[in-house]
């Protein structure tokens, strides 16, 4: 057994797998709230339970309709995605003027909403989602063995993590999205319809929750409890990173899941606080978290 140091270097890469892999989820899931907070202000605690939502969604198309893994991991951000433009023109938008409060509570009713409907048809224990076959199997590094759909879920989520930030960054749409919500007016007067692009952003963000958890499907067990699990650690990277840092969401969701798979190694009580605690001290040093503006 590889050593160095007392360290078991297969457990410590191990563990720096399984962070990763957390890592990745956390990083979709911040950056959908990160976006749809950054660019429109609106406090989605039903990001979790639409995590959820993707995870049955791929479940119940593979089950009843047949179709597979790659064909859900576009249909069902798609179906998600329209789900969250229906939410937000009917539900978000008459209250867009309120209170940040209100749209916090609207999505928090969401959510348990969607959980107690899924635990009522499904129950709480879990159902299994089998691994494409392109993906089963895995690689013998000299550390660690790792399985390719694992390596799979860190690949999909930097591609799409970056290609979104890029998009959001450096492009002319991306231009106009943070134009269209700092000074609707002005882009109204120049015949954007700004209604219209909040509301696709938002089921864009949500897309991203539901893209996820297609790719959760297969390594965590498909259960009503998957996204409230989640949510709360989720939020907490968001602080840390900066509420609306797009940036921040993704480098800070992804190093979390670092900094939790090495606590898991080397101190694993611990394990299940440290991002709080890493929160905690984040605020009082920088309330307006790592990459965040101070107002």
């Amino acid at each position: 057994m590889a050593t160095f140091m007392g360290i078991n270097l297969f457990g410590l890469f191990g563990q720096l797998l399984v962070g990763l892999i957390n890592g990745s989820f956390y990083a979709l899931l911040s950056l959908g709230l990160a976006i749809i907070f950054g660019l429109l202000k609106i406090i989605n605690f039903a990001q979790g339970a639409i995590y959820m939502l993707g995870a049955f969604a791929a479940y119940l198309a593979l089950q009843y309709f047949g179709i597979g893994y790659w064909a859900a991991l576009i249909v069902v951000p798609l179906v998600v995605g329209l789900l969250g433009v229906l939410m937000e023109r009917f539900l978000i938008r008459p209250i867009a003027n309120e209170d940040h409060l209100y749209s916090l509570l609207l999505t928090f009713g969401v959510a348990l909403v969607l959980q107690g409907m899924f635990t009522h048809m499904f129950g709480s224990s879990g159902l299994s989602y089998a691994i494409p076959d392109a993906l089963k199997g895995g690689t013998k590094l000299p550390f660690m063995y790792l399985p390719n759909y694992r390596a799979w879920i860190i690949i999909a989520s930097l591609i799409v993590c970056v290609g979104t930030w890029w998009m959001i960054e450096k492009t002319k749409l991306g231009a106009y999205l943070r134009a269209g919500t700092e000074n609707p007016a002005l882009m109204q007067a120049f015949g954007i319809n700004v209604p219209l692009m909040v509301t696709l952003t938002f089921g864009f963000g949500v897309a991203l929750a539901g893209f996820a958890g297609v790719m959760a499907a297969p390594v965590y067990s498909v259960s009503p409890d998957m996204g409230s699990n989640i949510l709360i650690v989720v939020f907490a990277i968001v602080v840390i990173g900066g509420m609306g840092s797009i940036g921040g969401a993704i480098i800070t969701g992804l190093g979390m899941g670092i900094v939790e798979g090495l606590t898991k190694y080397f101190y694993p009580e611990a394990s299940n606080t440290v991002i709080f605690l890493v929160m905690v001290i984040v605020l009082l040093i920088k309330p307006a978290g790592l990459f965040g503006k101070e107002a």
